[in-house]
């Protein structure tokens, strides 16, 4: 029986192993743009064509495809190379941010007909996406174009595309797992069934005998050293935890053992074959239970020097601090307003999953990546070198069972390559290091291009145990979660409960505010210690009051781990602080807004938090009174109440916050701007790309500081190779940071190149101005390919490097509005208007960060109205695919009016300030605010699902 398959017009006659999709099928061919989001027909990332229909491949059985035409987003393209319309559309309207739905939302609309297209909620139900909030998708789908151009050196400011949208939408831009290394062996973890429980056995026997197992690891072959998942510049910012496969689990869904094979079938029919013996332990859900006397330990005999605050207590950090006296202030107040808020641990959802795939490659010492032309691609080379085998015989067969043992196998004129879904390649690569005892020469980690982070990347959670395997049998290996792994393997956000107590004047002023905070970091304490400070520093410190306390706790639970998370706590605690606020204003029958202006800091004031105050944290620029501004016009015009069907409640409200644009302690970067012998320019920065547009941002950088255009800038980024080192993509600091970091290099190599032509030319440098491919010198034109020259006869290297260090730090502001309609017969709600007020400084590209404040809208819409990731009562995630967690489709997200406001920061590049994680922060409170003004009824839980709210109008309205 013969097979034979056509895809994008190149014929197969493969046949399919039994049971495989068409997703991995193609993959297998070569078809990267075809993608994994879900592997259960939820996400549409995989989506194709078979005979011209659009369908998901991962549930496509590839034997069904015998005889038929396939297409890939590779083949959509037009015979004579030019895109399909679609694909321009999406690359004019810069439809996408990380780019990993998009081949997906191509191939879908591409299929669509005419009618299908004017009902856009049902022909996209099968498509998700999490970065851009759907405005930018719609917007491409209509043919709406956003993308501009700009002269030489008029880059900043403009709404110019990405750099790889052109990659993007024809599906050969490269994420993680889009690479073809030849000899590679797949890994699969077993993981614990139990909360808490010790292994007191474990037998790998079987496992080894199944044919294609190379390898299998357990706790004998962890090194004992403890360390932490999260990565920080400062590792002393986590506690030492965590150990690479321990003899003792603390939650469902830790890792036990890892088996590698020739196949992920073989690895997963060992790890079925392990026979573990557990001894069950007490467990602790609940953190209120979890701090009391008697209560299951998870972390006994870890203290001080693990950087635990009281593991005897289960608490791994705690802050306790006083301004003023609270009691004073809750006596000299009028109105006094106290509650208890929770939210819900919501998954970051990436649909990239997290995953490693490790490798060798020839190596000298003192060597690096050279830069390279704009022409050539940016990606690093995935050459697996020489790789041999140890054979199936585990670790007996490659190197002895020395715990941790760090051993170059074979040739030592290699190192090992780590290409990782990562948000922090030094950070990783420095945990690497130091875990294995290895010489940082002999280890570069690569980001390809990231598919979404949110904070759910800055962990080292596959890279440790893939490194090891790697090490041990001198072969790649890849290790690439299911998305039920990223539910119960990886991270979420922190669970919150908040006692908060605030108290106010009759002329609607603040006397006191004091809050009681409880943060459930599960099983380890990975961020928990940070993003538990973080939270009740801004929050509080935006408003003024005299007197102010907190109390807060971060919790070890037998739970899934959390992490950080877009907004890193202060979104948890805005919830609670903005509602409460909205509760006084009308309990002293003062407008919300006027409230609010009343209290909130002004600029050039203290930020006072009974949390502790950052020496180098100032208001830089202050935008937030025009942000209420903005709220109060768009109040005044309203109309859209009218649109509420009839018998529908009506309501809208208000939520801001302010955030730090950086961690405090410091966050690096190094930056390296070259010219090139073609004339064009070279970028190298390590921060990662996955959606947050700095690529962008800092190619606009440089072409203004160099005169030039951005289509001569290449970028290289995400590799420990590039520069010296940089602290990572998150806490929103790709642009003040990173972008700070490139701006100083472009400026340099620009002064160091007008001297060269000076000098050059025999003119005065103040004579001399750069334009787009060469430098004018008083009349003569000196082209930049013949300066290159002439630097290098003359043994000057045209380059220079720009270095900053993330302090001192400046903050943002934000604000947002919703007009709300509620069903009171059934609980739905359908937002009528939403509108949101961005104080980003002076904003560098303004297409992509609007694209950043609707994704953050969006992902926190989600996690306001039905996002939650349920545990049954031993701790084990029920919620493990999307469709039991319910992420927001295009159907569920309204459009968004975003407003930038008019400032000019005094710390950011060139007035910049960060927008990537704040606008999440306010949409909770807002949402809830606008909930109360409709129904009366004070909602101090989320998410607001239907059939809570149905319930809590039902009670209302009861005798």
């Amino acid at each position: 029986m013969s097979f034979e398959i056509r895809v994008n017009d190149e014929p197969f006659d493969v046949e399919p192993r039994p049971g495989q999709s068409l997703r991995t099928y193609l993959r297998d061919r070569g078809w990267f743009g075809v993608k994994k989001g879900c592997d259960a027909g939820d996400c549409g990332a995989c989506t194709v064509h078979v005979d011209g229909d659009a369908v998901h491949s991962c549930l496509y059985p590839a034997v069904r495809a015998d005889g038929r035409t396939v297409t890939t987003v590779e083949g959509l393209a037009r015979a004579d190379g030019r895109l399909h319309p679609v694909q321009q559309r999406f690359l004019d309207a810069q439809g996408f941010q990380c780019g990993f739905c998009t081949a997906g939302f191509l191939m879908t609309t591409a299929a669509l007909d005419d009618d299908q297209l004017t009902d856009l909620p049902r022909a996209l139900k099968g498509n998700l996406c999490r970065c851009t909030g759907y405005r930018a998708i719609e917007d491409a789908i209509r043919g709406v174009q956003h993308t501009e151009e700009a002269g030489a050196g008029q880059a900043v400011g403009r709404s110019l595309g990405a750099p790889a949208g052109p990659q993007i939408v024809t599906g050969t831009a490269r994420y993680t797992f889009d690479v073809d290394i030849e000899g590679l062996l797949h890994m699969k973890l077993l993981r614990s069934p139990h909360p808490h429980a010790r292994i007191t056995a474990i037998d790998t026997a079987e496992a080894l005998k199944v044919p294609g197992v190379h390898l299998v690891l357990t706790h004998y072959d962890a090194p004992e050293r403890l360390y932490s998942s999260g990565r920080h510049e400062h590792p002393a910012d986590d506690p030492d935890d965590t150990r690479l496969l321990d003899d003792v689990v603390r939650f469902v869904g830790q890792r036990v053992a890892a088996v590698v094979a020739d196949s992920e079938a073989a690895a997963e029919e060992g790890c079925r074959r392990i026979a573990v013996t557990y001894e069950q332990l007490p467990y602790v859900l609940d953190p209120e239970e979890a701090m009391r006397p008697g209560a299951p330990l998870l972390h006994p005999g870890k203290g001080p020097e693990a950087r635990i605050a009281r593991a005897g207590s289960n608490v791994v950090g705690e802050v306790h601090g006083e301004v003023g006296s609270v009691e004073q202030g809750f006596a000299e107040a009028d109105v006094v307003y106290e509650d208890t808020f929770r939210t819900q641990r919501v998954q970051h959802a990436s649909l990239e999953t997290h995953g490693t795939v490790a490798y060798f490659e020839p190596f000298e010492p003192g060597t690096s990546a050279e830069p390279r032309t704009s022409a050539e691609a940016a990606e690093p080379a995935t050459s697996a070198g020489s790789a041999t085998s140890a054979g199936p015989g585990g670790s007996a067969g490659a190197v002895p069972r020395a715990p941790g043992r760090a051993v170059w196998p074979g040739d030592p004129g290699r190192r090992i390559v780590v290409r990782s879904s990562t948000q922090v390649p030094f950070l990783t690569r420095r945990a690497l290091c130091a875990l294995y005892d290895l010489p940082p020469e002999r280890v570069r980690v690569v980001a390809g291009r990231v598919g979404g982070g949110f904070g759910g990347k800055q962990e080292m959670l596959t890279e440790d145990i893939v490194v090891l395997a790697a090490l041990r049998l001198g072969r790649p290996v890849k290790l690439e979660f299911t998305r039920p792994e990223q539910f119960h393997g990886a991270t979420t956000r922190h669970p919150f409960t908040v006692r908060i107590k605030a108290g106010a004047r009759r002329d609607g002023t603040l006397t006191a505010l004091q809050l009681r905070v409880v943060t459930n970091t599960g099983a380890y304490g990975n961020h928990g210690p940070a993003v538990m400070y973080h939270s009740v520093h801004e929050s509080v410190a935006v408003y003024r009051a005299p007197h102010k306390k907190v109390e807060a706790y971060s919790v070890y639970t037998n739970a899934v781990p959390a992490g950080a998370f877009r907004g890193y706590g202060l979104g948890q605690v805005a919830f609670a602080v903005e509602s409460a606020m909205d509760e006084l204003a009308r309990r002293l029958g003062v407008d919300p807004l006027v409230f609010r202006e009343r209290n909130i800091i002004g600029p050039g004031e203290r930020m006072i938090s009974p949390a502790g105050e950052d020496d180098d944290l100032y208001i830089a620029s202050y935008g937030l009174d025009q942000c209420l501004r903005v709220i109060r016009e768009a109040i005044a015009d309203d109309r859209s109440a009218a649109d509420a069907p009839d018998g529908w409640l009506v309501g809208h409200g208000t939520a801001m916050c302010m955030i730090a644009t950086g961690p405090p302690g410091g966050h690096f970067a190094d930056a390296r701007v070259s010219l090139l012998p073609d004339g064009t320019y070279d970028v190298a920065v390590g921060t990662a790309e996955f959606g947050n547009g700095t690529t962008t941002v800092h190619r606009q950088l440089t072409a203004g500081a160099l005169g030039t255009t951005v289509d001569r800038i290449a970028v290289r980024q995400s590799d420990t190779d590039v520069v010296g080192h940089d602290t990572g993509a998150f806490a929103s600091t790709g642009i003040v940071v990173a972008g700070k970091a490139v701006l100083r290099a472009a400026g340099a190599l620009a002064e160091q190149l007008l001297a060269l032509a000076a000098e050059y030319a025999g003119v005065p440098a103040g004579r001399c101005r750069l334009v787009a491919d060469a430098v004018e010198c008083d009349g003569r034109t000196v082209p930049l390919k013949e300066l290159y020259e002439a630097a290098r006869d003359r043994g000057v290297e045209p380059a220079a490097d720009g270095h900053w260090g993330g302090t001192p730090r400046s903050v943002a502001f934000n604000a947002h509005w919703f007009r709300l309609a509620v069903d009171p017969g059934t609980g739905e709600i359908r937002v009528l208007r939403s509108v949101h007020a961005a104080d980003a400084g002076v904003v560098m590209n303004p297409l992509q960060c609007r694209g950043q404040v609707e994704g953050g809208v969006a992902q926190a819409l989600g996690a306001t109205l039905f996002e939650q990731v349920l545990l049954d009562d031993r701790g084990e995630v029920t919620t493990a695919a999307f469709r039991q967690y319910r992420l927001p489709a295009y159907a569920d997200i309204p459009r968004t009016e975003v407003h930038f406001m008019e400032t000019a920061d005094a710390i950011g590049p060139l007035g910049a300030k960060s927008m990537s994680e704040s606008p999440f922060n306010p949409i909770a409170p807002a949402f809830a605010n606008a909930l109360r003004d409709a129904t009366g009824v004070r909602f101090t839980e989320v998410p607001l699902l239907r059939d809570k709210v149905w319930t809590a109008l039902a009670a209302r309205s009861t005798p």
